[in-house]
């Protein structure tokens, strides 16, 4: 096991954790993602803008809060408390759809599970780079990621055999279940980051939602993964508008739809777990940084000409299953192993702005120029027009791969000159 995987004996126990910690986390959004969807389609794909706006403004809310938090409690304590008040969440959510059919519930419910999903795997990743060093995470976070994905397979399948059984709304009791037991398995997490004496994590985090932004333009290196990230939501809006104006198109009837989105997830997430468990290790160690970063904005450039030439549901279902599949398993662990080169600070205030603030506000200003767009053109005119954007995405790429390669150069030059005094002696 340790040649397929080359995870040492010690390494087995946390692994595991966050393997599992991951899983039932996305267990738990996947089995919520095809309503939220589905959700999408039904308020219009024209107005799908004002629910990234909305999403956006909801996330610079919270963000705050959550620094101010930061500051007050330590972080084994704080995270397990933002699960539970998510699990809280889902309750009402419950109760609302159970008693009320208020059509401002799906617009809520919408936009609260896109910034649920954004946050939790945001604090998923900051407390991974704390437990796990630079070269842990080019070989762990391929088996850890996996843990997301398998979860991703395991939720849809719950979906698929019980929602006509039970219902749609008690799936989310069965969601909040998952949840639950993810933040069970981060507390396992907890306890093994206390064995190792990262004593780190008990030190409350200063800082804030400016403080976040602040660190991000001081630094050269934090502001390239900014540009990287921004660029990137930008092509992922721009697929997703492409998505739902295609599938409202195709089929007239929300159970198709929801099946569609169902089927999708099942290819993405299967090939994703494929790739996670035996290719991300040796890609991110043999290929490098460098080749991760740039992977998928090369697939994008090409999905995009693909739906220029044809807006079929087949080449759409091709470009997202090529782009998804190789976004989660190959770019996003490189987008976090990233991270693994800044300070604690960097990790949760800078960070959590750019997967969060940054992330969404890309979103938004995406969707009204999309919108703005397809006022003025066809979807396969937008669609040759998103091609420059993935050739500069690329490029923020390659920087912030040659970027990543000089700390790491720059950190074991000076551990060697701190070592090499104590050779002499």
């Amino acid at each position: 096991m340790k040649k397929v995987f080359n995870i040492s004996n010690e390494e087995w126990k946390p692994t595991m954790a966050s393997f599992c910690y991951f899983f039932f986390m996305m267990s738990s959004y996947f089995i919520l993602r095809p309503v939220r969807d589905e959700m999408g389609i039904q308020v219009g794909a024209e107005n799908m803008q004002w629910l990234f706006t909305g999403t956006f403004i909801t996330m610079l809310l919270i963000v705050p809060v959550f620094g101010y938090l930061m500051k007050r409690y330590q972080r084994q304590k704080l995270i397990p408390g933002i699960y539970i008040f998510f699990c809280f969440n889902i309750l009402v959510f419950y109760f609302l759809f159970s008693t009320l059919k208020s059509p401002l519930i799906p617009v809520i419910f919408f936009i609260w599970l896109s910034v649920f999903n954004l946050f939790v795997i945001s604090i998923f990743w900051s407390f991974n780079a704390d437990i796990f060093s630079s070269d842990q995470a080019k070989r762990l976070y391929g088996p850890i990621a996996a843990g997301g994905s398998s979860g991703a397979i395991f939720g849809p399948i719950i979906t698929s055999f019980l929602a006509g059984q039970i219902g749609v709304t008690n799936l989310l009791l069965i969601s909040v279940l998952l949840l639950g037991l993810a933040t069970y398995c981060l507390k396992q997490l907890i306890k093994h980051a206390s064995i190792r004496e990262e004593r780190k994590l008990l030190a409350p985090i200063k800082g804030s939602i400016w403080e976040g932004l602040k660190l991000m333009i001081q630094s050269p290196y934090l502001k390239q993964i900014g540009l990287f990230v921004l660029l990137y939501t930008c092509i992922s809006t721009f697929l997703y508008f492409e998505q739902a104006h295609i599938i409202s198109v195709a089929f007239a009837d929300s159970e198709d739809r929801t099946s569609y989105f169902g089927f999708r997830d099942l290819l993405v997430n299967s090939s994703t777990l494929f790739l996670q468990f035996f290719i991300t290790e040796r890609i991110l160690r043999k290929a490098g940084i460098i080749f991760c970063l740039i992977l998928v904005p090369i697939v994008a450039l090409f999905g995009f000409l693909s739906l220029g030439i044809s807006q079929s549901v087949v080449v759409l279902l091709i470009v997202q299953v090529l782009y998804r599949s190789l976004n989660f398993s190959i770019q996003r662990p490189s987008r976090e192993v990233l991270f693994t080169k800044v300070s604690v600070q960097e990790k949760y205030n800078a960070k959590n702005f750019i997967d969060t603030a940054l992330y969404r506000g890309g979103d938004a200003l995406s969707g009204w120029l999309f919108a703005g767009l397809s006022s003025l053109a066809s979807l396969q005119v937008i669609s040759f027009l998103a091609i420059p954007i993935a050739v500069v995405w690329g490029i923020a790429g390659l920087r912030s791969g040659k970027l990543f390669n000089s700390q790491t150069f720059n950190l074991d030059k000076k551990e060697l000159q701190h070592d090499h005094p104590k050779k002499s002696a």
